[in-house]
C-alpha cells in the first residue's frame, strides 16, 4: 500500500479469556492454552481485514499496556501515581527498593504471535517516561533516584533491542503520559523531563535503527473516556517531533479541530520522520465507512507530504485488559475501514 497504514496495538481481550481472568492469577499457566488460543484468534482476525501489519492485540499483556513489564514485581505498591481519567481512575505500582528490573520483556509476546501471523507484526512497548513514574517522590533508601534511571534506560534498551532482533517491523513506545504531563504541569517542565529521558534511550540506538521505533501520542482511552483530550496539542507536538524517533502515531480522529493540529504537525515534522495520522476513534461507538475515513487521509494529505504520511488507530482498543466498553467486532470493524480508506486516498491522491 502506498500509504502505510498500521495498528496502535491492543483489541479487546477474547471473551473466553477475560472470563478466565475474572477467577484465576493472570500469571496462572492454567491459562496458558487461553492466551495461545486468544493470539491466534486475533491475528487471524486482524489479517481478514486486510491490515498490512498487525500485533497480537496485546492478549498477553498482563493487565494493561502500562505495566505489563513490571506487575508482580515484589518491590512494588500498588498505591503508586494515579492516572485520572474521566470519571474513574487507573494506579500504577510504586516502587518499594531498589534494584529496578523488568519482569517480563514484550519482546517474549512476538515469539507466540509469530507462530500465527503471515504478515509483518509490530510490538508496542511501555515508554522510560511512563516507568520513571513508579519512583517515589522521596528517595529510597540506598537506591538513588540516579541508579534507578540508569537501570529503567537499560531495561528499556533492553527490551527494544530485543524486539528488533526478533524482527519486529516497527517498535512502538507508547507514550501516552506525554499529554497528561502538560495537564499536570502547564509550565512544560515536566514535558521537557520526559523528553530529556525518552531521547536518553533513542540515543542508544543507531539511526537504522530508530527508522524503525516509532512514538505514539494520545490522550489516553479507557472506558470510553480520555485523560487528557482537553489539553491543547499546540502544548505537546512542537516538543514531541524533538524525540529521536523516526515514527509517529498521532491521535487526531477524536481531535475537535483536526485541521489545526494538521497544521501543526506540518510545521513540526522533521524531513527524516514519518507520522501515521488517527484516522478512526477506538473510543467513538461509530464504526466509521471507508469513505469516512479517506476523506480525513486527504486532508491530513494537505499539509503533511504524502511520503511522511501514514494512518493508524488513535489508541488502543483496549489498552487496559478489564475495559470491554469496545467489542472486538466493533474494533475489527473499525480497522478494516482503516485499512479501505487509506487504500482509497491512495488512488484519489494518484499514487496505488
Amino acid at each position: 500500500m502506498p500509504i502505510p497504514t498500521e495498528p496502535i496495538g491492543s483489541i479487546p481481550r477474547h471473551p473466553r479469556l477475560l472470563e478466565a481472568l475474572a477467577t484465576h492469577d493472570a500469571d496462572d499457566p492454567a491459562l496458558d492454552p487461553l492466551y495461545e488460543e486468544a493470539v491466534r484468534d486475533t491475528i487471524a482476525r486482524f489479517e481478514e481485514t486486510g491490515s498490512p501489519v498487525v500485533t497480537d492485540g496485546e492478549q498477553r499483556k498482563y493487565h494493561n499496556f502500562w505495566t505489563y513489564c513490571v506487575h508482580g514485581l515484589p518491590n512494588t505498591a500498588p498505591e503508586g501515581f494515579r492516572i485520572p481519567f474521566t470519571g474513574h481512575e487507573r494506579r500504577m505500582p510504586r516502587l518499594t527498593q531498589g534494584p529496578f528490573r523488568y519482569k517480563r520483556s514484550a519482546a517474549s509476546y512476538l515469539d507466540v504471535a509469530r507462530r500465527y501471523a503471515t504478515v509483518p507484526l509490530k510490538q508496542a512497548v511501555i515508554s522510560p517516561s511512563a516507568l520513571s513514574l513508579m519512583y517515589p517522590e522521596h528517595e529510597i533508601p540506598g537506591y538513588p533516584r540516579e541508579q534507578f534511571i540508569d537501570d529503567l534506560l537499560r531495561e528499556h534498551e533492553s527490551e527494544v533491542r530485543a524486539c528488533l532482533g526478533k524482527d519486529a517491523h516497527a517498535v512502538q513506545i507508547d507514550f501516552t503520559e506525554a499529554r497528561l504531563a502538560v495537564k499536570l504541569d502547564p509550565s512544560g517542565g515536566l514535558l521537557s523531563s520526559f523528553i530529556h529521558l525518552n531521547n536518553l534511550a533513542l540515543s542508544r540506538f543507531s539511526e537504522v535503527d530508530r527508522q524503525r521505533i516509532g512514538v505514539h501520542t494520545c490522550p489516553g482511552g479507557d472506558r470510553d473516556t480520555t485523560h487528557s483530550a482537553e489539553v491543547d496539542y499546540a502544548e505537546l507536538l512542537p516538543s514531541l517531533f524533538q524525540l529521536k524517533a523516526g515514527n509517529f502515531y498521532v491521535a487526531l480522529a477524536g481531535e475537535k479541530d483536526p485541521e489545526r493540529v494538521l497544521q501543526i504537525i506540518g510545521r513540526h515534522l522533521q524531513p527524516h520522520q514519518r507520522v501515521f495520522v488517527g484516522v478512526v476513534s477506538p473510543i467513538d461507538p461509530h464504526i466509521d465507512t471507508p469513505e469516512e475515513v479517506c476523506e480525513r487521509v486527504l486532508q491530513a494529505a494537505r499539509h503533511i507530504p504524502v511520503a511522511q504520511l501514514g494512518t493508524t488507530d488513535d489508541c488502543g482498543f483496549a489498552p487496559f485488559c478489564d475495559d470491554t466498553s469496545t467489542s472486538r467486532d466493533t474494533a475489527f470493524a473499525k480497522i478494516r475501514a482503516r485499512v479501505a480508506g487509506t487504500a482509497l486516498a491512495a488512488r484519489a491522491l494518484g499514487i496505488a
